[in-house]
């Protein structure tokens, strides 16, 4: 590892934000009116009403680490961020907790704050006052020193509500122990895409919490969340596993240039934002097909019977456009009608793939891929102009 090697930092921050959705998770049981903050007032916070409940400093070593000393840098550098707080330091302070993956060595001061019968913060206390006068490490110097200058009654103060917890799950454990906290919501044979969709929603809610666009994500909002997904599982529902973030609209637009769907869009003059969206549906759908197959989630049968649906709505509406339209009706009215005929299906929630499935694109996309395969059409003469399409693509190659 070279000095410019930032993995241990790249690690310490993911293994911050994977263990904090772990303590959301066992909040539900020790506090389930908290809720849970990153970065806000410490690496993991818990507050209840505004006022703070406990800090939580993270620190997540390799296996080499060695054990919890009275010296540790980890130790001096956690205290030296409470010690910086005022209001952390005082008497009616927040819980102040430090969790390493490190362990506490027998007899030193982060055994004596631990959470079973042989906590003695008497005896930490002693420790650390004896490390801080006679280490000479440069390094937790400044820490020291605040220490010492601290008055002896916060001091005091402190320690009582200072607890130690080594020994922690490291980062390449934890997804098995949040798998555990929910297996009861998993649904057999799809426990991976269902945990797969609730670490989804945990990563983009982390990211709001890093990047300050919301300030706390609480117990009940966890709870409803795996419920949530839980109810995608359902006989009558699905889940949605393609987002519209994941996919780069710009990208997509130039690899689809020449599928037969856009040339349909464009017979009647769909606008170029609406045709990006369109091949947004399109890819979504298409890969989401994929997936649910792949994942047994979905039967070819009932795909099939869900296409049979969308294209008998087709057939009833283009019925009805044909119907009205004038035979001597020029192209400019051929066209509106066509794009009428595309915005009313594309708007239509009367076809589902499954009764409880309301994701909107699933249906739109699968039309444009029925459009592909000229099966439903928007222009009145869209089957001429298909044949006429192939035939081209034919003689010139």
């Amino acid at each position: 590892m070279t000095s410019h090697d930032a993995s241990s930092s790249a690690i310490g921050y993911l293994y911050q934000t994977d263990w904090a959705l772990l303590e959301l998770l066992r909040g539900a049981r020790d506090r389930p009116d908290q809720a849970m903050t990153i970065e806000l007032f410490d690496d993991v916070a818990w507050e209840k009403d505004g006022q703070v409940q406990e800090l939580l400093q993270l620190k997540h070593h390799q296996q080499s680490a060695g054990n919890l000393s009275d010296m540790s840098v980890d130790l001096w550098k956690t205290l030296k961020v409470w010690l910086d707080t005022p209001a952390f330091a005082d008497a009616g302070g927040p819980l102040l907790t430090l969790l390493t993956t490190s362990e506490c060595g027998t007899g030193t001061a982060a055994a004596n704050l631990g959470p079973g019968s042989a906590r003695d913060p008497g005896r930490a206390l002693e420790l650390l006052d004896d490390a801080a006068r006679n280490s000479t490490s440069t390094t937790t110097e400044a820490a020291r020193s605040a220490w010492l200058k601290t008055p002896s009654s916060v001091r005091v103060s402190m320690i009582e509500r200072i607890r130690i917890l080594g020994g922690e799950v490291r980062i390449e454990d934890v997804e098995a122990h949040v798998r555990n906290e929910i297996s009861w919501a998993l649904p057999i044979g799809q426990e991976q895409t269902f945990l797969s969709l609730f670490w989804q929603w945990w990563r983009k809610v982390a990211l709001d919490l890093l990047q300050k666009r919301r300030e706390r994500v609480d117990v009940l909002e966890a709870q409803q969340q795996v419920q949530a997904i839980r109810d995608m599982f359902v006989p009558d529902n699905l889940p949605t596993l393609v987002e519209l973030s994941q996919i780069n609209e710009e990208t997509l637009v130039q690899s689809h240039e020449a599928h037969i769907f856009v040339h349909q869009l464009r017979w009647v003059n769909v606008s170029t934002p609406h045709l990006r969206k369109a091949i947004g549906d399109y890819y979504r759908a298409v890969t989401q097909t994929t997936e649910w197959i792949d994942r047994s989630l979905i039967g070819l049968n009932e795909l099939s019977t869900f296409e049979d649906n969308l294209a008998d709505e087709w057939e009833r509406a283009y019925t009805d456009m044909m119907e009205d339209l004038d035979e001597d009706a020029d192209e400019a009215c051929r066209k509106y009608v066509g794009r009428e005929l595309w915005r009313k299906l594309r708007d239509s929630t009367a076809v589902s793939v499954r009764n409880r499935y309301t994701d909107a694109f699933f249906a739109r996309g699968k039309r444009h891929e029925l459009a592909d395969r000229y099966v439903i059409g928007w222009h009145p003469d869209f089957e001429d102009r298909v044949q006429a399409l192939i035939t081209e693509r034919l003689t010139h190659g």
